[in-house]
């Protein structure tokens, strides 16, 4: 892990949207100081001028003042030296030019700013075989505007199901499979979603200590915070939505949703696409700091020694100060949501006085196991097979926004950075 106040790399760091993620990346970075310079693309105006965006940039309502996140309540305001003509301004004394003109990937002249690494936050380019020229822009446009390679803080999603995954890309989450990335060969590199950073920080342990063979099933549900694809006050549906409920107001309401935290999960972790697996989402009204309440249902070696909450914690305890030191927190605290906002270095946050388990003693019929033509199940003559398993409960928290993620995608941003020097 790289830590703040390290020397800034010799090259630029480009954004693409400064929206929630686009935003904090920003001041992870300035916080940092690992860029000598940075170039944000938000291809539009903003209020009468640069010095509304430098307010938006300053200001949060959940995280405060950059300042204070930077130095403390004490500190004055840190952006200055606003060029309106140029879109420059120093922030905490870095370099950061605002451009202002294209939306689409490919008009953004990155070669001009001499900008090799992008990280695209909009959430609007994910489809990575979507070609650079593409009319509606594309992730590969930021290739065609001069970048050499782009991150993306959100799961790629193939608007074709039935195609394969490009060989120039891959995903991946910090200190679970980021070795998966390859200079020589990957061009567009997925940094996942906070969910699947947190899920895959949950899951790791437990596989690694019982093997995928003992796990029989999971299923997870993220109780998460608003995004900024909700609304405030419901609104008419577009002409063809299915999904009625994401019109509805968020902050009047708990809204089911869905999550692809599953299908991404098995591209950091391959060992999970052979376990059933099932993911769901329930937004709730909170500005960010979320939870996953993962399920899963382990087969025991006996009765006579059950896996045990003191075992599953002690599997997390140890992860979290051995291998998993830098992402992964095990706490015996009691916490609330707001506690979580702005932890940092935080993948997921075990609260292990929730962890649950309860032992049985299960019944399986051998006449309904699934066979190959011609197989058998021996000499088996018994109608009834009994297996011992524990059903676990653990709860992991997550900042989805600066505190989890944001660090999360920081990290990502910088080793890839390293592999371009």
């Amino acid at each position: 892990m790289v830590t703040a106040g390290e020397q800034p790399r010799p090259m630029k760091l480009g954004i693409n949207g400064l929206g929630r993620i686009g935003k904090l990346s920003l001041w992870h970075h300035i916080s940092r100081r690992t860029f000598k310079e940075i170039v944000i693309n938000i291809g539009r105006q903003v209020g009468s001028g640069l010095q509304d965006l430098a307010a938006a940039i300053e200001k949060d309502s959940t995280y405060g003042r950059l300042g204070a996140y930077l130095y403390g309540h004490r500190c004055p305001r840190v952006i200055e030296n606003l060029d309106e003509d140029k879109g420059t301004m120093l922030v905490d004394g870095i370099p950061v030019t605002i451009l202002r003109q294209s939306r689409d990937p490919k008009g953004i002249d990155w070669t001009a700013h001499d900008v090799r690494l992008v990280v695209d936050t909009t959430g609007v380019f994910r489809d990575p075989l979507v070609p650079g020229d593409a009319p509606r822009g594309s992730l590969r446009g930021h290739i065609e505007a001069g970048a050499e390679k782009v991150i993306l803080s959100a799961p790629f999603k193939l608007g074709d199901r039935a195609a394969e995954m490009p060989e120039d890309a891959v995903t991946t989450v910090m200190g679970i499979n980021e070795d998966d990335y390859v200079p020589e060969k990957h061009v567009l590199i997925s940094a996942a979603s906070c969910t699947t950073t947190c899920l895959a920080y949950m899951v790791k342990p437990l596989l690694d200590h019982f093997g995928a063979n003992r796990i029989l099933s999971a299923s997870m549900v993220t109780v998460h915070a608003v995004t900024g694809s909700q609304v405030v006050l419901d609104r008419l549906p577009k002409a063809g939505a299915k999904d009625l409920r994401k019109n509805r107001s968020i902050i009047n309401n708990i809204i089911l949703t869905t999550t692809g935290a599953a299908q991404a999960l098995g591209l950091v972790i391959p060992e999970m696409k052979n376990i059933g697996f099932m993911a769901e989402s329930v937004r709730i009204p909170t500005n960010t700091g979320s939870l996953i309440v993962l399920v899963m249902t382990i087969q025991d070696e006996s009765l006579e020694r059950p896996v045990n909450r003191q075992l599953i914690n002690s599997i997390y305890q140890r992860a979290a100060e051995g291998p998993m030191s830098d992402h992964l927190i095990f706490t015996e605290e009691q916490h609330v949501s707001s506690d979580i906002i702005g932890m940092p270095a935080a993948a997921s946050i075990i609260e292990g006085t929730e962890t649950h388990t309860r032992t049985a003693v299960i019944n399986v019929d051998p006449r309904l196991a699934c066979m190959s033509e011609g197989e058998t199940l021996g000499n088996i003559t018994c109608e009834l097979i009994r297996i011992p398993v524990t059903q676990v409960v653990v709860y992991g928290w997550y900042d989805n926004e600066l505190g989890s993620y944001t660090n999360m995608l920081g990290d990502r941003i910088v080793s890839v950075a390293d592999s371009m020097l």
